[in-house]
């Protein structure tokens, strides 16, 4: 039986991981691109070794995982490096994905990819696409509280993503995350029953 598989996406500081959370929470099986990339660049990741044959001794820290703030300074300052490092990463989170995404259990998947208005091969590995969206000033102070980047840092993330508007038009099903998370967990919670009701084949 063919499980549905909604791709969950929405512009940093969206509140894509609290909506993630809440579908978890309901049963839900969710695999997050995130995750898997924080496990591939973690300590003993099966990714490190040939971060550091690539980018040298440097990229990693002492615990013997990629250092990120230093390997983002580095990528946003060189595309080239950025597309080195995409160039690894990214077909081996989607080889994981999809692993997890076969291996899981219940009627549906919700798959978090960040970048997933921008990746069309991750927009064709989906069947519906769930947009979270909420107004721009709340992103960049959502953000701020929680990495201590300054609004023009933010603004500058948000200018390399999709625009909301594009988000938005992509999306089969929207959520509004402006407000708090009681009206998270009401907005979820009517999703979810949406998705139980699919047909599956």
């Amino acid at each position: 039986m063919k499980k549905l598989v909604v791709g969950l996406t929405g512009g940093i500081g969206s509140g894509k991981s609290a909506v993630a959370d809440e579908f978890a929470r309901l049963g839900a099986v969710v695999v997050d691109t995130d995750v898997i990339a924080h496990e591939l660049t973690g300590p003993n990741g099966s990714a490190v070794p040939e971060i550091r044959k690539i980018f040298g001794e440097k990229a990693i820290g002492p615990d013997g995982a990629m250092d990120r703030k230093r390997m983002r300074d580095h990528v946003f300052a060189d595309p080239a490096a950025k597309k080195r490092l995409e160039g690894l990463l990214h077909p081996l989170i989607r080889e994981e994905s999809q692993k997890r995404i076969a291996a899981a259990p219940g009627p549906y998947v919700v798959h978090v990819v960040p970048l997933l208005i921008e990746s069309p091969d991750y927009r064709r590995r989906v069947d519906r696409v769930l947009v979270v969206d909420a107004p721009e000033e709340i992103r960049v102070s959502r953000v701020q509280a929680r990495s201590g980047l300054s609004p023009d840092e933010v603004r500058a993330i948000m200018r390399t993503q999709a625009p909301s508007a594009a988000r938005l038009a992509a999306a089969d099903d929207v959520i509004d995350n402006g407000g708090d998370r009681d009206a998270l967990r009401i907005r979820v919670a009517a999703l979810h029953q949406k998705y139980l009701q699919f047909p599956r084949s």
